[in-house]
């Protein structure tokens, strides 16, 4: 890629923890721009960030003259523009299997976890801590029920689908950190902690952990 890679990050935030597990298993060298999600109320709400972003949400992906938000679009971006090594099977039917399980991962358990939603929760809608910890915890039980009852469907392998990192693989890991963050009991889950087991030992996986960013704090 001629281009430079820049990353609009939060070391925690794990729809950016995706994409830098994504670009460090394809090894490709990128610029990190930190964006505290809690600084001063929220360095995602600044009139300079918005105007990247409207959402006001990491990441942000620039490439030359390309930006673009949203973290699985940006992983499928770069599938399509360093395909070498994919990250995404060979077949149609598995490649929809493989988009299924990140999608059950990023659109259905992380947004109703996501940080501006527990805000809301206790902020907003005066939510006290324990009815905010309950909360998280029942939708992540909830998607990591049915995520490990889905890769039941497969023989097993060392990763979400086979013996190869795929985009789920970028999606699950960063979510099983938070649900231990949070307490959540994960013992129910063997599928998804043996993946998760494995994957910390990869050097890509590595590379991207929250502990590892230049704003870790």
């Amino acid at each position: 890629m001629a281009a430079g890679l820049t990353l609009y990050s939060y070391f925690r935030s794990s729809a950016t923890w995706r994409v830098r597990i994504a670009l460090h298993l394809k090894g490709l060298p990128y610029r990190t721009v930190p964006i505290h999600l809690l600084r001063d109320g929220g360095e995602q709400h600044a009139t300079a960030y918005q105007s990247l972003n409207p959402e006001g949400l990491v990441p942000i992906l620039q490439h030359g003259d390309v930006t673009l938000t949203q973290s699985l679009a940006i992983m499928e971006y770069l599938e399509e523009v360093a395909p070498t090594p994919p990250l995404l099977p060979t077949a149609a039917a598995d490649r929809a299997r493989v988009r299924a399980l990140a999608l059950l991962v990023a659109c259905d358990i992380h947004p109703v976890n996501n940080l501006r939603v527990l805000q809301y929760l206790q902020a907003g809608l005066g939510v006290a801590d324990a009815a905010k910890q309950a909360w998280y915890q029942h939708w992540v039980h909830t998607g990591l029920t049915a995520l490990e009852a889905q890769l039941s469907r497969w023989p097993v392998g060392d990763f979400c689908f086979g013996n190869a990192p795929t985009l789920a693989d970028c999606c699950l890991i960063p979510q099983v950190y938070n649900a231990r963050r949070f307490g959540c009991d994960l013992a129910a889950y063997p599928r998804i902690n043996a993946i998760d087991a494995h994957c910390q030992t990869l050097p890509a996986f590595i590379a991207a952990a929250p502990d590892q960013q230049p704003d870790a704090a």
